[in-house]
């Protein structure tokens, strides 16, 4: 918002800013009305009645600039002039250090459930140029992300099939999808350049835990016999030497397919309504049926205390 003048100390009404790249003659650089970079400026930017300069946001690095009055003839042109602001430190010179932004491809959580500006949410649809119909965002500038994500990870699937480069798959309008994030909790690779931890192994996990973007577990499980504790169920009931009748039931089988309840059979032979004298064992096992249930292996949850947001990637 600052106001130029000319040489007369009249406000530059009218006056044109052109913004170029560093180094050269007149390639032009955008320069955009938002801090996400997604809205530019016409080039060359107008002043107002007043002689002032619009907000920019430019990306960081440096840029040159030329600025005339409303008849086009030059004021002033200065090259390499070192882009700052908040990701450079404010009024200060220097480099931009480059690990105090966000770099294309970074996640981040964010309170809120609808878009962001300069982000996409990793929902598994899709990105691509402003021609490819893609379902998450198709504008030009998520060409960045598109590039890294198609070299970062070669499971994300590409419309058509993969081509020659990153750069040629933009060119020709298809589709990348993004990493699926929905209903995931985001875990570290068990490697990140050391050797396995096996903290995450697949045989728990599901899936090989050192590739970059494997989805593994679930949020329940049913147990299976080999993962219940060992344990065993019995009772003996003792009976001291009276007359008893008893009445033959059969055989039943145990959940393991063996055969159960044949011990009185063994023991005493008879007929239904029959008595007899001594001492009887009955066993007692785990038989399924509808008045001795063990169990309906229903799942359980697995799930950890959990708290919802929206995941996001830099473009």
């Amino acid at each position: 918002m600052t106001q130029q003048l000319d040489e007369l100390a009249k406000p530059l009404v009218g006056g044109k800013l052109y913004l170029i790249q560093a180094g050269t003659t007149a390639t032009p650089q955008n320069c955009y009305q938002d801090t996400g970079l997604t809205l530019p400026w016409p080039n060359p930017v107008t002043l107002d009645a007043a002689g002032r300069v619009p907000q920019l946001f430019c990306a960081d690095g440096n840029i040159k600039i030329r600025l005339t009055d409303k008849n086009g003839a030059q004021k002033l042109v200065q090259d390499n002039l070192l882009i700052v602001g908040p990701s450079g430190g404010g009024g200060g010179g220097g480099t931009v250090d480059p690990t105090t932004i966000f770099q294309t491809g970074a996640f981040m959580q964010f309170y809120g459930t609808g878009s962001l500006t300069g982000w996409v949410r990793c929902n598994g649809k899709t990105i691509g140029s402003a021609s490819s119909g893609a379902s998450e965002r198709a504008n030009a500038d998520v060409q960045a992300l598109f590039q890294y994500l198609w070299g970062a990870d070669a499971n994300l699937a590409v419309s058509g099939g993969r081509g020659a480069s990153a750069a040629a798959d933009w060119a020709a309008n298809k589709l990348l999808t993004l990493p699926d994030c929905r209903g995931r909790v985001l875990a570290s690779l068990d490697d990140m350049g050391n050797t396995a931890a096996g903290r995450l192994t697949a045989t728990y996990f599901g899936a090989t835990a050192i590739n970059l973007g494997a989805a593994g577990g679930d949020e329940k499980h049913i147990l299976t016999v080999n993962e219940l504790a060992g344990h065993r169920h019995s009772v003996t009931m003792s009976d001291p030497g009276h007359t008893h009748q008893y009445q033959y039931y059969g055989t039943a089988a145990r959940q393991d397919g063996t055969q159960a309840a044949t011990v009185q059979s063994q023991l005493v032979t008879g007929t239904t309504g029959a008595s007899f004298t001594g001492i009887v064992i009955h066993s007692i096992d785990n038989v399924a049926n509808a008045t001795d249930p063990v169990g309906l292996s229903l799942p359980h949850a697995v799930v950890q205390p959990t708290i919802l947001a929206t995941t996001f990637i830099k473009l």
